[in-house]
């Protein structure tokens, strides 16, 4: 699952960014509505206010203690688009192969245009491994893949996050004491976790998303568990399934439920896990019933889609094609034509032949990218309110050119690293993914075996 590699990507000669439409929209110079006027400000505005920022995030509680992102520079606070543009650029010209940068798909397209390699969380961790000779790894994207980087790149690389406050909200939302607690809870229930039934099958086998911090995969790697991502969420249920009764999926509980209700798995066999609720808030018997354990997590982004969106699409476009991110709510997935990761959206996109009406249910940046590259199909975001990723959005192109220029001057700001007792569980549940593979699938150059 490489990361596309942008040398080879011919620049859009439509504008991608949705900064500008923002901008525009603030002004009354353009159509169209954002849902945070705040949205047009520097995000270092926000640095000092503890929340998500202005965004599709903004009403989410961030836990007490989440990183915060120190006050940048004047210089680069005040520079122009043009500037931070010949600053970046000049930076990494010095750098050369010292430096790799690392663009998520959801990145604004000001910082984008920057990067060695776009892809999602997993593809750009990938991307890393291709340069174990790079002193640095720069990771725009937010703070649970940086430290994915750090656990796959070298101890001596130094993995970085421009802006510290970058977090990710559901991420958030399975802390590792609350997962801990779970377990314990889940152990009154259904006894020794660790004990294998006549069938070899232990009670639960723990699986967590991605898009989850280093301590949550540390977890499950200590309890015989496995990372997924929104490609390859059915094979590591199907490898889950193999060794335990029932799955504990976290954070994303809509990922969780739309994985596993394609295969085959009833509704009435999934109950939710509030972790503010003694037991999840579900019965013993529900419990005991259970084949899969949904942490009550969610994407933001994803949960502003809704089933009234696919409708007006489809009145207002006959013969629209609508996909949509799995980690979109169940009545959304169901109500789409289908249903992938922000890759196999991309490719959907990319192969088809025929100009097409493409209605997409995922965060605006790419979407709006997409557009500008492919303008011979017709692709907008289900949503019509421009809103961003809050987290996201809080790299600017300021913070980049900080680091980078810090880096010229032998200087490594805001890097992000990973205690080696949380380390070594993380990288035994990430290499069971690698190891995860669905029949046929290649093996990923790089990966750790």
């Amino acid at each position: 699952m490489p990361a596309v590699n942008i040398a080879l990507q011919p620049r859009p000669d439509t504008d991608a960014s949705v900064d500008h439409a923002i901008q525009a929209i603030v002004a009354g110079a353009g159509a169209g509505e954002t849902c945070n006027t705040d949205l047009a400000a520097g995000p270092w505005d926000f640095d000092t206010r503890p929340g998500y920022g202005p965004g599709s995030s903004m009403g989410d509680v961030i836990p007490t203690g989440s990183p915060r992102q120190g006050e940048l520079p004047q210089e680069y606070r005040e520079a122009s688009e043009e500037d931070l543009d010949r600053r970046i650029r000049a930076a990494k010209a010095t750098l050369g192969e010292r430096v790799v940068v690392l663009g998520h798909f959801y990145q604004r397209e000001e910082v984008v245009l920057h990067a060695d390699y776009v892809g999602d969380s997993f593809q750009l961790a990938n991307a890393a491994l291709e340069h174990p000779d790079a002193d640095a790894i720069v990771f725009c994207g937010v703070h649970f893949m940086a430290e994915t980087a750090d656990l796959l790149s070298r101890p001596e690389q130094a993995v970085i996050l421009p802006n510290l406050a970058a977090g990710c909200s559901m991420a958030d939302m399975a802390d590792i004491d609350q997962v801990e607690e779970c377990w314990e809870q889940l152990a009154e229930i259904y006894g020794d976790m660790d004990q294998a039934d006549g069938d070899g099958l232990v009670p639960v086998i723990p699986v967590t998303y991605m898009n989850s911090s280093a301590a949550i995969k540390g977890f499950v790697g200590r309890h015989g568990g496995i990372v997924c991502t929104s490609s390859n969420a059915r094979t590591v249920l199907e490898w889950a399934f193999e060794r335990g009764r029932r799955v504990l999926f976290f954070p994303d509980q809509h990922l969780g439920r739309n994985t596993a209700k394609a295969m085959g798995v009833p509704l009435e066999q999934m109950p939710m896990w509030n972790p503010r609720k003694a037991y999840g808030g579900a019965s013993v018997d529900q419990l005991a019933d259970a084949r899969v354990i949904l942490w009550h997590g969610f994407c933001s982004v994803h949960r502003r889609f809704s089933v009234d969106q696919i409708d007006q699409a489809r009145a207002e476009h006959p013969g629209v094609r609508v996909i949509v991110h799995p980690e979109c709510p169940m009545e959304v997935v169901d109500a789409a034509d289908e249903a992938g990761s922000t890759d196999y959206i991309r490719k959907a996109i990319e192969a088809a032949d025929e100009p097409t009406t493409f209605a997409i249910g995922t965060e605006v940046n790419l979407v709006q990218r997409l557009a500008a590259q492919h303008p011979q199909h017709e692709i907008f975001c289900l949503d019509p309110v421009v809103c961003p990723c809050s987290t996201m959005y809080r790299i600017h192109p300021g913070y980049l050119a900080w680091v980078l220029e810090g880096l010229v001057a032998g200087e490594v700001l805001n890097r992000i690293t990973v205690p080696q007792d949380v380390a070594d569980p993380a990288r035994l549940a990430l290499e069971r993914m690698l190891a995860a593979k669905p029949p046929g699938a290649p093996v990923v150059a790089g990966s750790p075996s």
